[in-house]
Formats: structure tokens, sequence, C-alpha cells
């Protein structure tokens, strides 16, 4: 994998790596400001909820992390490409169910990780 889809793959890790935190151990305090269309009284509620999100984007972070490891500049790059893709059909699907701005968050990185790849 070269140095710009190793820069992009670690950049978008590090973006799964704050989503673990914030859903997983910051929803009840900091969370309420970066999600700010859910009523306050919801965060409580949801932690369970929240916390299931977080581990699953840790999951793709942990993905992306490894393939940054693997010495055989194939494997590295297909590695890449699987987690890439993951976490573009969960931005995507999030676009469409909860918000719009997850497009940005979470597609528009993952296909320019893709393109980074790929090209």
């Amino acid at each position: 994998m070269n140095l710009p889809s190793q820069i992009i793959v670690g950049f978008i890790a590090f973006i799964h790596l704050y989503i673990l935190w914030l859903e997983m151990f910051a929803w009840t305090t900091r969370a309420k400001k970066v999600f700010k269309t859910i009523p306050e009284d919801q965060f409580e509620k949801t932690k369970v909820m929240a916390a299931n999100q977080g581990l699953y984007n840790g999951f793709l972070a942990a993905g992306l992390i490894w393939s940054l490891f693997i010495l055989d500049a194939n494997w590295s790059k297909n590695v890449a490409l699987f987690f890439l893709i993951c976490v573009l059909v969960a931005g995507i699907y999030g676009a469409m169910t909860v918000s719009k701005r997850i497009l940005f968050v979470q597609a528009v990185p993952a296909i320019f990780g893709i393109l980074s790849l790929i090209l």
C-alpha cells in the first residue's frame, strides 16, 4: 500500500476510534454536544445501544489498523479495501436511515480511501 493510501486509511481508522470512544465511553457526556438532534433525555436510555454501535466502529478501526501492519503489499491493500468497503456501506446506510451527515463523516472518506487503493 502506498503512503497516501496509508495516511487516508490511518485517518479513517482514527475517525472510527473517536466514534468508538464517543459511543462507548462518552455517550451521556460529550456525545450530547456532537449529536445535537437527539433529545437530551434519550442519551441515558440509549447508552447500551450506542455502546454496541461503538464496538462495531472499533472493529472497523481494528481492521483498518491491521491492514497498515501487513507486510505483503497485495494482502495489505486487499484487507484495507475490505474494511473501507464496510465503512462505505455503513456510511451509506447511516446516511439513509439516521442522518445525511454520516455520509460525509464515514462514506466520503471511505470513497477517497478506496480510490487511493485502486488508482
